[in-house]
């Protein structure tokens, strides 16, 4: 019987999540190589099999995949470029890549963040930069934190494309034992979303570090819900349920689980860390940090309303009150 050729991809980050989607791909029939920037980790993995910095449990299959610090070395004869680094810091490690690596490749993000300064979605700037056709790229969704995949309890990812191809080949090779993938062609819906669930779990975060309890908290989501929904349809007006997994469900886990690092830098804040203390304290990117300015400074064109992110806005980048500021927000939430 013909064996079938593996599927080679390419997975940009050394992070947790990262680290997540190479033991998730792994389930299944591929060939991966894995860039990472720090070279002692690279040397560790292929040593000892695990990262030594993120998900350290997770046994990483040498007969599967290869890790390199050379990202031109990285992305040779691959099919998918899955991207797996904070936003801010994409460009920074793509910096080695020109638009002729990218050539019949297909891109798949996943990162839940906007291009700083820039103010643009990753998926955007991957076209722009690039030169790669909006067809070939596709984003990965939850809800799904990395911390479970390692555990291997059930989860389940959305794959967004502009078209069915992409994003139902990609939710194959991402359909393992415990994870169930599913396509769907919203794509700019399922990014916007992803981006702004991040800023809701820091509001979350800021509410819990102040006091305040579960029944102020599901107010704050559900209003999180409305204004997610009025920037969407404004943005990007298409139907769409956002009562799905890709967009509810991602923002509960992100607004309410303790592995959510977005709610724990939230957290930090509203008990009186200083955003670089809370930075330091935690050692990991928090998306909405970053998302919050771009979200911000995108809607002066808009101008939709959206109380929460502007409080949050207020409180990380124009040093306002955390306690102030949720006091004048809960006055308009209903």
């Amino acid at each position: 019987m013909k064996l079938y050729e593996p599927t080679r991809l390419t997975v940009v980050g050394g992070g947790s999540w990262a680290t997540a989607l190479v033991k998730i791909f792994s389930e299944n029939n591929v060939s991966i190589r894995w860039w990472l920037r720090q070279q002692s980790d690279a040397d560790h993995i292929r040593q000892y099999h695990h990262n030594p910095s993120y998900l350290s449990d997770v046994q990483i299959n040498p007969r599967k995949v290869r890790v390199c610090t050379s990202i031109r070395e990285a992305f040779r004869n691959s099919e998918f470029i899955v991207l797996a680094v904070p936003a801010a810091f994409v460009a920074d490690a793509l910096k080695g890549a020109r638009p002729k690596d990218f050539e019949g490749k297909h891109v798949v993000s996943a990162i839940k963040g906007m291009i700083p300064e820039r103010n643009q979605l990753v998926t955007d700037w991957v076209e722009e930069v690039y030169g790669v056709p909006a067809d070939r790229i596709c984003v990965i969704a939850g809800p799904c934190h990395a911390e479970e995949v390692a555990l291997e309890k059930q989860s389940y990812l959305t794959i967004a494309s502009s078209g069915p191809d992409c994003a139902g080949t990609v939710a194959q090779l991402l359909t393992c034992r415990f994870v169930q993938a599913s396509p769907l062609d919203d794509i700019y819906g399922v990014e916007y979303s992803a981006v702004m669930k991040n800023i809701v779990a820091l509001a979350c975060g800021i509410t819990h570090g102040l006091g305040y309890g579960d029944n102020f908290q599901a107010v704050l989501v559900s209003n999180a819900m409305q204004e997610i929904r009025r920037f969407v349809d404004t943005i990007y007006p298409k139907p769409r349920d956002l009562s799905a997994s890709a967009y509810l469900g991602d923002l509960l886990v992100t607004a309410y689980s303790p592995f959510s690092r977005n709610r724990t830098f939230g957290s930090l804040i509203g008990r009186g860390y200083s955003v670089q203390s809370a930075q330091m304290e935690m050692n990991m990117i928090a998306e909405g940090y970053y998302a919050v300015k771009s979200i911000h400074e995108f809607n002066q064109q808009y101008q939709v309303p959206m109380p929460i992110i502007e409080a949050v806005y207020n409180i990380l980048y124009e040093k306002a009150s955390p306690g102030a500021e949720m006091n004048r927000l809960k006055l308009v939430l209903k």
